[in-house]
C-alpha cells in the first residue's frame, strides 16, 4: 500500500510539473507574438529593431527575475543545491519558469508602446529594473499576499483582490508603465504637424496578423495552466478565454470599421480583460467582457492618438493599461453569483486592487524611466530617429534587395 501510495504522488508531482512546464513554453512562444505584432505595426526602417528589443528584453528580464525578482515577491531565491531545488521532479523551478515569462512580458508591453524613438541600451536597463523591482512588488502584493493587502481587503470588504491570470498585475502594470515611459520619451519626429496627425502606416499587415493569431493561441496556456496544477484546470477558464477573444473580434470590427489594424488588436483586448475573472464568469459574461474592452481599445486608441498627442505606437496604454483595467473591475462585476458567475468576489476589492496597481506601475515606471532619463538618455538623436533604429543601432537593414 505504502508502495501504492508512493508511487501516486511521483506520477501527480511529475504530471503537475508537465503540466505547468507546457503552460511556461506557450507563453514563451507569447513572445514571438509580441515581436511580429511590433515589426508589423512599426515602419521598414525599424523591424529589425522590434525583433532585437523582444529577444534582449527576454534575456535580461529572465536574469533580473531570477536573481531578484522572484525573490522580491515571493521570497525565494536558487542559491540551494540541484538537489533540493529539483524536489518534488522539480515543480518550484519549472514554476519560476512560468512565472518568469509573465514577467518578461512587461518589457515585451513597453516595448510596443516605445518604438522608433527609443535608444537600446539604456531603455534594456530600465526594462531590467522594472521586472527586477517594480512588477514584483506588486506581483507579491497581490499572488503571494505581502504586507497583508489581501488580508486587508478580505476582512475589510468580504474578498480579497482576484486576479486569475494577470489582467491587471500583468496587463495593466505592463501598460501603465509603458504609458510612463512614452510620456517621457515625447512623440516621434514628424507625427504631427500642428493640430494634424500624420499617418505612419503599418509596414506589414501579415507580420501584424501574425504576431496577433501567436498571441491569442498563446494566450490558452497563459490563462488555464495559471491554474499552476493538473486537478485545477477548468474548462470554464478555456471557454470564457475563447469568449472574451471572440467579443473582442466582433467588437473591433464593427467600431473600427474593418481596420485590419483595430481588428486584429481586439481579440486581444478581449483576451487582456477575461484573465483576472476567466475562471469565475459564466460564459455569456466573459464575452460582454470582451466585446467591451474591443470597443474600449479602438475607441482610445484613436482619442489618445488624435486629440491627446500621445504617440503609443502599438496601442499598448489603452489595450493592457486600460483593458487590464476593465477586466480587474469586470471580475468583479460578472464573477458575481447574480450574474451567472461563481461567486466569491467583491467589487470594492476590486476597485482598490486595481488602483493600487496603476498607481504602482505608473509611479515606478516614471521613476525607473525618468532616472534612466537623467543618467544616460532615452531618445535617439533626430538624424538616428530619421535613418531608423536599425541601422542607427543594429546596422543591418530587415530586408535586402541584393
Amino acid at each position: 500500500m505504502e508502495n501504492i501510495s508512493s508511487a501516486i504522488q511521483t506520477l501527480t508531482e511529475s504530471a503537475n510539473t508537465l503540466f505547468i512546464l507546457m503552460g511556461a513554453i506557450m507563453v514563451l512562444a507569447m513572445h514571438a507574438g509580441f515581436a511580429f505584432l511590433e515589426v508589423g505595426t512599426v515602419r521598414h526602417r525599424n523591424q529589425v529593431n522590434a525583433l532585437v528589443k523582444i529577444m534582449s528584453d527576454f534575456g535580461f528580464s529572465a536574469l533580473a527575475y531570477f536573481f531578484i525578482g522572484y525573490w522580491v515577491a515571493y521570497d525565494t531565491t536558487f542559491f540551494s543545491s540541484a538537489e533540493t531545488l529539483s524536489a518534488n521532479n522539480g515543480y518550484e523551478l519549472v514554476k519560476f519558469f512560468f512565472l518568469m515569462t509573465f514577467a518578461a512580458a512587461i518589457p515585451a508591453i513597453i516595448s510596443g508602446g516605445v518604438a522608433e524613438r527609443a535608444k537600446f541600451t539604456p531603455m534594456l536597463i530600465a526594462a531590467a529594473a522594472i521586472v527586477a523591482f517594480v512588477y514584483p512588488f506588486f506581483e507579491g502584493l497581490i499572488w503571494n499576499g505581502n504586507f497583508g493587502f489581501q488580508d486587508w481587503l478580505e476582512a475589510t470588504f468580504g474578498a480579497a483582490f482576484h486576479d486569475f491570470a494577470g489582467s491587471v498585475v500583468v496587463h495593466a502594470v505592463g501598460g501603465w508603465i509603458a504609458l510612463a515611459a512614452v510620456l517621457i520619451l515625447g512623440v516621434r519626429k514628424g507625427r504631427y504637424r500642428g493640430e494634424r496627425l500624420i499617418a505612419f502606416a503599418p509596414s506589414n499587415i501579415p507580420f501584424l496578423a501574425l504576431g496577433a493569431w501567436i498571441l491569442t493561441i498563446g494566450w490558452f496556456g497563459f490563462n488555464v495552466m495559471s491554474a499552476q496544477t493538473l486537478d485545477g484546470i477548468s474548462g470554464l477558464v478555456a471557454v470564457n478565454t475563447l469568449m472574451a477573444m471572440v467579443g473582442g473580434i466582433v467588437a473591433s470590427l464593427i467600431v473600427g470599421k474593418n481596420d485590419p489594424g483595430f481588428l486584429h488588436n481586439g481579440p486581444l483586448a478581449g483576451l487582456v480583460a477575461v484573465c483576472a475573472g476567466s475562471d469565475l464568469m459564466h460564459p455569456i459574461g466573459a464575452l460582454f467582457t470582451g466585446g467591451v474592452a474591443g470597443a474600449l481599445f479602438v475607441w482610445l486608441f484613436t482619442l489618445t492618438q488624435n486629440r491627446f498627442k500621445i504617440d503609443d505606437v502599438l496601442g499598448v496604454w489603452p489595450l493592457h493599461g486600460v483593458c487590464g483595467m476593465w477586466g480587474g473591475l469586470a471580475a468583479g462585476i460578472f464573477g458575481l453569483e447574480a450574474l451567472g458567475g461563481l461567486g466569491g468576489v467583491s467589487f470594492m476589492s476590486q476597485l482598490i486592487g486595481t488602483i493600487a496597481g496603476v498607481v504602482i506601475a505608473f509611479v515606478g515606471g516614471w521613476i525607473v524611466y525618468t532616472a534612466v532619463d537623467k543618467t544616460a538618455g532615452i531618445r535617439m538623436t533626430e538624424e538616428d530617429e530619421y535613418n531608423g533604429a536599425d541601422l542607427a543601432i543594429h546596422k543591418i537593414a530587415a530586408t535586402s534587395e541584393d
